[in-house]
């Protein structure tokens, strides 16, 4: 047996994989959600009204920032609360961070890079599931 093939069945744990990729994702929108629930998203709809859309959907974050991720980490409804969490960036992208999509920052990074990898991400945990360590079984 080779040492890569030895390094390969060591960390041949995709069930770990899709748990540590889930409690990333989920934990790290978390802090976004924590800021809307002690902030409130009543500046959200100010830019909702600019693009004619209606100031209720500001409230989409509240289950976009908490409830999603909080799913997303427990392994509860995983694809859907992948699918919301992922719509929830597009939004993001397309009404905040949209204007900065073919620029770069001062060190030559894509400006939408963090956004890219929530969307991406996101979209991801819906395709793999929640995996063997999760509340649900899919």
């Amino acid at each position: 047996m080779t040492l890569l093939t030895r390094f390969n069945h060591a960390v041949d744990h995709p069930n770990a994989g899709r748990l540590l990729l889930r409690v990333l994702l989920g934990g790290l929108m978390l802090f976004h959600g924590y800021f809307k629930l002690t902030h409130g998203v009543s500046w959200i709809a100010p830019i909702l009204a600019a693009h004619h859309l209606p100031s209720l959907l500001a409230y989409g974050a509240y289950l976009g920032e908490v409830i999603a991720p909080l799913c997303i980490i427990l392994g509860l409804f995983t694809r859907v609360a992948a699918l919301v969490y992922a719509i929830n960036m597009v939004f993001a992208v397309l009404l905040i961070a949209g204007a900065n999509f073919w620029n770069t920052t001062e060190v030559g990074a894509w400006a939408l890079e963090t956004e890219a990898l929530y969307l991406v991400g996101g979209l991801v945990v819906m395709l793999l599931g929640a995996g063997k360590y999760s509340i649900s079984k899919e």
